[in-house]
């Protein structure tokens, strides 16, 4: 049976991952948990992706690299996220042009638990559905979406939801920063 997906409202579950952060000798591992953001009073975006050395991935993840300073001008910590291992992750990013310089980590859920807690684990292959969580300073999650294993995201979509969320007020259909936010 699997289990339901966490949704807005609920509280992020703990975890404590190695991620691949760095292509550098002796440096490529670090371990993230799920205080890091909330002990820096800060916002987390984590997407996870199905799987590594695939082709609609790395257009994901090159896409929020490119993005990684919105995010950080957000006060917003990125992470990306598969049940790869840390070594997959290596030596994707080791292999893959777009993937060599990315600025946020690469978290390994080798065990899946992390997967199975959020309840996003595809069931016959086990692994993670295209997922983004937008969780709060707080720890609360603020925003799910999920997609189809064969459908990328919009980052654009992300970082404008964040933007409505940090208003925290009412905020139209299609409302962009700066935009005026609704009165009830």
């Amino acid at each position: 049976m699997q289990n339901r997906m966490l949704s807005i409202g609920e509280k992020f579950p703990e975890f404590k991952k190695t991620a691949v952060v760095s292509l550098e000798k002796g440096n490529e591992f670090y371990e993230i948990t799920s205080q890091d953001h909330i002990n820096a009073g800060k916002w987390l975006v984590m997407f996870w992706w199905p799987k590594d050395f695939t082709f609609v991935c790395p257009t994901e993840i090159a896409e929020f690299n490119k993005k990684n300073q919105d995010f950080k001008d957000r006060d917003a910590i990125l992470i990306g996220a598969s049940t790869d291992s840390e070594f997959v992750h290596l030596a994707w990013r080791q292999n893959h042009d777009d993937l060599r310089g990315l600025k946020f980590p690469m978290l390994a859920d080798t065990s899946k638990s992390l997967a199975e807690e959020l309840g996003i684990l595809e069931a016959n292959e086990k692994i993670a559905y295209r997922v983004t969580y937008i969780v709060d300073p707080q720890g609360i999650v603020r925003w799910v979406s999920a997609n189809d294993l064969s459908v990328g995201r919009n980052v654009g979509e992300v970082i404008r939801v964040l933007d409505a969320l940090q208003t925290d007020e009412l905020c139209p259909c299609n409302w962009q920063k700066g935009e005026a936010t609704l009165t009830a």
